[in-house]
Formats: structure tokens, sequence, C-alpha cells
């Protein structure tokens, strides 16, 4: 009978522990960085950690960048530390982070795609009168200059694009689909049931932000598809990561849309008053709501699938994502073959 726990043939925990462990270390120490952070800011910020102190860190742009930050240290520890004891994998190599060339290419396209997204949005909206254009250049405090404002949402959603994809990506989504590599299912359904699953977990995870609803939790797992879509079929996290900065940071401080139901902070190169159906706009969770986000992701989907097949001459998704590191000689011979 199979070891419930530990895989002797590839010599470490299966993969449902190491999800869990990774978990509840990312999330140990966003808790543990996020106090200090908010005790810090609330010390020589003059924020008096009483009632009403939570609303007012969180409209800080300062406090903004620091927790972004904060969660992408605790992120890069917790793979790091996963990596290291449990998956027996690099951070630098096993996780999609693997600098080159290539890497950085699909990196620029991602930022680009982002970018390209978001403004189709914008422009459909604005072209269907449903987004009137109410400013420019302006703070969401009075009181400060535009571009030291737009520095901290253009901080946080760099830390956002990179440690979000880091975890639901580049870990989750690896360990999935080795622990789903069963007989009968295969690599490559192994790397699609884990491609839906670490969506649908993302979706989830997005359940609990200002306004979410049933539709845009479902709406976020589809976004979490066009997210995992570049790492399934090239093994490299560039795309999805430059992909999640500009989708966010366009979407928000560019086009003022709420970004997954949270209002701009900092500041916004345009200022817009939403308007037309929300059926197709995502009203006040933002476009990630709506069905023209929707669109949006399959056309997003489409398109990397282009330029995968346009670089490589073949778009498939990685049979490598499903592949355990190499088992040690002497486990060779173990009977069990699951991640």
């Amino acid at each position: 009978m199979a070891n419930p726990f530990f895989n002797d043939r590839e010599g470490r925990l299966r993969a449902f522990w190491r999800l869990l462990f990774q978990s509840i270390t990312y999330y140990g120490g966003v808790v543990v960085l996020g106090s200090v952070v908010s005790g810090v800011f609330a010390l020589f910020g003059g924020v008096s950690l009483g009632d009403g102190a939570i609303e007012a860190l969180a409209a800080s742009p300062v406090f903004l960048a620091s927790g972004g930050v904060a969660s992408l240290v605790a992120a890069l520890f917790s793979v790091w530390l996963a990596g290291r004891f449990f998956d027996r994998r690099p951070l630098s190599s096993g996780f999609g982070l693997r600098i080159d060339r290539e890497w950085w290419l699909d990196f620029a396209f991602g930022l680009f795609l982002g970018a390209l997204l978001m403004a189709g949005v914008f422009l459909v909206e604005l072209t269907a009168g449903w987004i009137t254009v109410t400013g420019a250049l302006e703070s969401t405090n009075a009181d400060a200059a535009f571009f030291p404002a737009i520095l901290a949402p253009l901080i946080w959603f760099i830390c956002v694009g990179f440690y979000e994809e880091l975890i639901s990506r580049g870990y989750q989504l690896r360990n999935m689909a080795e622990g789903l590599n069963f007989p009968g299912v295969g690599p490559k359904g192994a790397v699609a049931l884990a491609w839906v699953l670490s969506s649908l977990l993302f979706g989830l995870l997005h359940l609990a932000n200002p306004n979410a609803t049933a539709v845009s939790t479902l709406n976020i797992a589809f976004a979490g598809l066009l997210l995992g879509a570049g790492y399934v079929l090239t093994g490299r996290l560039a795309t999805s990561i430059g992909l999640h900065m500009t989708w966010n940071f366009f979407q928000g401080n560019v086009f003022g849309f709420p970004v997954s139901g949270l209002e701009p902070v900092g500041a916004t190169f345009l200022s817009v008053e939403q308007g037309g159906p929300a059926l197709f706009t995502g009203g006040i969770f933002g476009p990630e709501a709506g069905l023209l986000g929707l669109g949006t992701i399959v056309v997003g989907i489409l398109l990397i699938w282009l330029w995968v097949q346009a670089r490589s001459g073949k778009a498939s998704l990685q049979d490598s994502l499903a592949e355990p590191p190499t088992a040690a000689p002497e486990r060779a011979n173990a009977p069990d073959t699951r991640g």
C-alpha cells in the first residue's frame, strides 16, 4: 500500500503535503511581515492602531507598496524553503525562473500584452459610451503630487505580479501537475488539470475582495487560465509575470478602473466615471467581473498561443511541468511513481 505522506521513489513528501507546507509558510510570513510593516507605519506615520487604523493604513500608497514588498519576500522565502527541502528543486530554475534571453523576450511580450488587453477594454467602453473621462494625472490624495504618488501602486503591482505568479503558477500549478500525473492521465492531462484547478483556486482566493460575487470569482478563475497560459505552454513564468503586472497597473492606475473590486490608490493617469450595463462592464468590481473582461481573457489566451507558436513553431502543453526531479539511484526501483 502506498505511503500517503511520502513518495519513496522520489524521496520526498507527496504533492499535497508540499503544497500545504508552502501555503502555511507563505501565509505565516505574510502575517508576521505584515504586522511588522503595520506597526512601523503606525509608529512613524502617526496612525494609532485603534478604530479606523486599518482603513487609514490601507488607503496609504506607501503602506500599500510596503505591503507588496513584504508579501514578495514571504513568497520568495516560502517557495525557496519548500523547493530546497521538500520539492528538491532550486528556486532559480525549478519554478519557471530560469532567466535567459528567451525569458526576457517572453516577459516583454507579457508586459505589452497586459497593456494592450486593458487598453482594448478601455477603448470599447469609451466608444460604447459606458465610461466618461473626468480627469487626467490625478492623485487620490488631493495634497499629493502625481508623480511621487504613482510610484507606490507601480511598486505594488510589480510585487503582486511576481509573487502571485510564483505561488499560483510556478509552485502550485507545477506541484498539482506532478501529483495528478497518474497512469491513464499522463503528463499533458496532468498539466491541463493542474492549469484548471490552480485557476479555480486563484478565483476562490479573490472571493473575499470588496464587492466580489460568484460571477466575479468565476471570471477571475478564467483570468487564472489567461495568466497560466504562458507558463503551461513554455515552462517559463515570464509571460505570466509581465502580463499580470501590466494588466493590474493599466486597469487601475492608467485607466482608472477598479482592480478586482479595489479602487485605485495613489494616482491615476486617467480618472473615469463608470456607467453602462454591469453585465458587460463588471460594475463596481471592475472589468474582471464583466462579459467584456471575459472576452478579453479569451483574446489574450489566443494571442499567447499565437506568440508561442510563432516563436517555437509549436504551441503545446509542457510535459516537463508534470515530471518530478530525477529520483535518487537507490530509490529508482521503488514501485510508486506519483508526485
